[in-house]
């Protein structure tokens, strides 16, 4: 007996299909289709005249015939479109009426995404992982979606726990797409006193607008302000670490150095105190540029200015033959790299005006 869709089954679907349906999600355990229409959701029951799982692809066939005009379905039909440059707008759309979990996750990370699909595609899988990808999307950043998708990454991000690889990449991607109000700035901030791994974004992404409160800012010798205003590259970036904002990243990077958990966290690290003290695009094994200047026009600055040098020299290059030899994390991990990492924090002790711990 060939295997068919129940006549009460199919009349339903077919209905549902003559309507404006958006997206489509299967409820495997209950057998229940569930779509998204205009009008809102429709439910449609399934009986299944055969094995659930063969009444599934059953359902799906009817789908993939509707959405893509054949049953082949995902991913034929997207290993089409990709080599021929279609996997646009529209074809994204359609992949989302497929009940297809493999289509939904192809669809969140398609470059063509726009914030009308990103919302669809919310409703059919709403994952932190999705969150993550559809918001890393500046037309969807700065459309209805990125709200929403910043709202419910910022509250999901205590469900995170331990996992220091996805702390780090839910607070850059929410940091990048801008949409936190300064409420859940501060709140995302105070995180970190809990887990230090919550400051590393924030030293990549936000060094000149970290949330408050802010350190006391050093003063500045006259004598270095005088040399910023000349435009001393090495005066101004002492200048700025001397700032109550660049006293406030100071303090948060010590912070992680003293007990950070991963060596992603450290690797991060790392590169975040290189990037802040050198000139953008500069690389970490060039010199820092006006330095040799500056030590002359000011050698009582001396420990300062071997401070900056140090730490515009600093990236995961450095600790690349330590983590090569090991995987070890926590307390493992930071003993084996303090030979690294005490220096860095002598450095940082200086800048900040503080004797070396």
């Amino acid at each position: 007996m060939d295997e068919a869709l129940a006549p009460e089954d199919l009349l339903r679907l077919q209905v549902l299909l003559a309507q404006d349906v958006k997206a489509v999600r299967l409820d495997e355990a209950n057998l229940v289709l569930v779509a998204l229409t205009a009008q809102g959701e429709a439910q449609v029951p399934l009986h299944p005249t055969c094995r659930p799982d063969r009444y599934l692809r059953l359902v799906r066939e009817l789908l993939s015939g509707h959405a893509l005009g054949s049953p082949g379905g995902y991913p034929v039909f997207l290993s089409r479109w990709t080599r021929h440059g279609q996997l646009e707008s529209e074809n994204l759309g359609r992949l989302l009426l497929i009940g297809e979990p493999e289509a939904v996750v192809a669809v969140v990370h398609s470059p063509a995404l726009t914030d009308e699909i990103a919302r669809y595609a919310w409703w059919a899988m709403p994952t932190i992982e999705h969150a993550r990808l559809m918001l890393r999307r500046e037309t969807v950043a700065r459309g209805e979606m990125g709200r929403v998708l910043t709202d419910f990454l910022v509250e999901h991000l205590p469900f995170l726990q331990d996992d220091h690889v996805a702390i780090l990449d839910t607070v850059a991607v929410l940091l990048a797409a801008g949409r936190m109000d300064e409420v859940q700035r501060q709140a995302v901030w105070r995180r970190g006193k809990r887990s230090n791994t919550y400051y590393v974004p924030f030293l990549e992404l936000s060094a000149d607008d970290l949330p408050p409160p802010h350190a006391q800012a050093r003063t500045v010798p006259p004598e270095i302000e005088r040399l910023a205003a000349q435009g001393n590259r090495a005066a101004a970036m002492l200048k700025r670490a001397y700032g109550s904002m660049g006293q406030t990243w100071l303090a948060a990077a010590a912070e992680v150095l003293e007990r950070p958990e991963t060596q992603e966290v450290v690797n991060r690290l790392f590169n975040a105190l290189g990037a802040h003290f050198r000139p953008a695009g500069a690389r970490p094994d060039e010199p820092l540029p006006d330095l040799e200047a500056a030590r002359a026009a000011c050698p009582q600055q001396a420990a300062e200015w071997a401070a900056l040098a140090a730490l515009a020299a600093t990236s995961e290059a450095q600790l690349t033959p330590i983590f090569a030899r090991t995987s070890a994390i926590g307390s493992l991990m930071r003993r084996k790299i303090a030979p690294l990492t005490e220096p860095l924090k002598a450095h940082i002790c200086t800048l900040r005006g503080q004797a070396a711990g």
